[in-house]
């Protein structure tokens, strides 16, 4: 799904604002850590609803939604004083899909400038924030809160839904325990404007918790085409380096079982896939980043794609390849396609390369249209291969399972 024109970004600072935006972008740069982290606590105080049934609790507890939230404000305002910089409606449309697919109304960002504005004067100081500074950042403010507002209504009318009413009750038809360690799983409900779906797009999911919460994460669909059923996969995520285990992905692969009734959205995400297919495709992916690229593979098949089709996968090893058969199955299919693995572990897997993804040595279409998913290193690393290599950056497209669409503006 996507918006048939593009964002318009208001420039409309006028000279004084502006001024004071440059004056001020290094001070509020050098606290914007300090700024977010006072801004969600003074909100989930004030709010604890949306900590409890609305904001990823995991990413909160890591500090990885705060740093998403000051990166994109603070991109968002460096660009309004310097046209030069890269335009950001990647990087808006990217969390427009997002916030549209957990159900935001525009009233929601008046709730957020309240408490960001509090937080602003608590950590700068009411002597540095004098009325001339909060009218500026106010207008940065309110022309990214704007474009989004505006983005988001299109989407939900494209989706031929009001605004913000993109959940449905859907029942659990099967689910598929892959050998990875992922769970596969089918749910069948009313989703409106299904035939308008495209490869690479996710739902969200809604689970209520143990603790009565409510939390959404969003999951990539792996199949094609059926307007009455969506299947995805969850990858559970373990206890690592002081990060806690994933609440919604272990409670999934722990609880769910067919039969249970969950809430799951209508699809989004903004990968440009209108036309794929008619030219060259690279899809790359890394861990459960496989799944967007999954998608896109059973629609290319599904419709018999002759197209030049090359997969290139990294992991750790056979054991933990998400989907590896179906992939394999899918590659298969498709006369014009070819797949590379690569293994960190173990050396001596038949027929894959050893340790993490080197493009050196591979033959790549430069005219292709290139799909990369997987971690924030593995998304930087590829792209930068892949740039050494003279791909043409507009021809590269990323999604990141993590809140940092920022690192890709």
């Amino acid at each position: 799904m996507s918006t048939s024109s593009p964002l318009a970004v208001d420039r409309g600072l006028d000279p004084a604002h502006a001024d004071v935006i440059r004056a001020t972008l290094p001070l509020v740069g050098a606290n914007i850590d300090t700024i977010t982290t006072n801004f969600y606590a003074r909100m989930f105080e004030a709010r604890p609803e949306l900590l409890r049934n609305l904001f990823n609790r995991g990413n909160q507890a890591q500090g990885a939604q705060q740093r998403a939230l000051a990166a994109s404000i603070a991109t968002y305002a460096a660009h309004l004083v310097d046209p030069d910089l890269p335009h950001p409606e990647q990087l808006l449309s990217r969390i427009g899909h997002k916030h549209a697919s957990l159900g935001i109304t525009a009233d929601q960002y008046s709730i957020v400038h309240e408490h960001l504005f509090a937080a602003i004067v608590e950590v700068l100081g009411a002597e540095t924030v004098t009325a001339d500074v909060a009218e500026a950042w106010d207008r940065v403010y309110w022309s990214m809160a704007d474009t989004l507002i505006d983005l988001e209504r299109r989407l939900y009318e494209e989706s031929g839904v009001e605004a913000g009413q993109v959940f449905h009750r859907a029942t659990v038809t099967k689910r598929v325990d892959d050998p990875s360690g992922a769970v596969v799983i089918s749910v069948a409900g009313h989703w409106a404007a299904a035939s308008s779906r495209q490869p690479g797009q996710y739902v969200s999911v809604g689970v209520t918790l143990p603790d009565g919460a409510r939390q959404i994460r969003q999951y990539s669909l792996i199949t094609d085409g059926d307007a009455e059923e969506l299947t995805f996969a969850v990858k559970p995520v373990a206890a690592s380096g002081g990060c806690p285990a994933g609440e919604v992905s272990s409670w999934i692969a722990m609880c769910l079982r067919p039969g249970d009734v969950i809430d799951v959205s209508l699809p989004f995400g903004d990968l440009p896939t209108d036309e794929i297919g008619s030219g060259p495709v690279v899809l790359i992916s890394a861990g459960i980043g496989i799944t967007p690229m999954n998608g896109i593979l059973e629609h290319l098949r599904g419709r018999a794609a002759r197209c030049e089709v090359l997969v290139l996968h990294a992991d750790r090893s056979p054991a933990t390849h998400p989907l590896r058969e179906r992939q394999r199955q899918l590659v298969d299919g498709l006369p014009g396609a070819d797949l590379e693995v690569w293994y960190s572990e173990p050396e001596d897997a038949p027929g894959t390369r050893h340790g993490l993804m080197d493009l050196t040595g591979v033959e790549l279409p430069l005219h292709a249209s290139f799909y990369v998913c997987g971690s924030n290193g593995f998304v930087q690393a590829v792209r930068t291969q892949l740039a050494e290599r003279g791909v043409d950056p507009a021809r590269v497209h990323c999604e990141l399972f993590a809140p940092d669409e920022w690192v890709l503006g």
